[in-house]
């Protein structure tokens, strides 16, 4: 398991957990990002990722996507 801010541009990966408090949780929830589904780093710039989620592009800090565990 590892962060989503590491893993590699193009690579589909499966969310395993999400830490945080539970408005953290609940926000990540609503942008698409749940336990078991899939995502995909597009780019990262200056430490922010953008995402594939559930056929969206997403962009997310580099706080956020260090609590999504893939």
């Amino acid at each position: 398991m590892m962060p989503l801010g590491f893993a590699n541009a193009g690579e589909e990966n499966i969310i395993k957990k999400i830490s945080g408090n539970p408005e953290t949780k609940k926000f990540l929830e609503n942008l698409g990002f749940v336990v078991g589904g899939t995502v995909t780093v597009i780019s990262e710039i200056s430490g922010n990722v953008i995402v594939n989620v559930k056929d969206s592009r997403v962009a997310v800090s580099k706080e956020m996507a260090n609590r999504i565990m893939v």
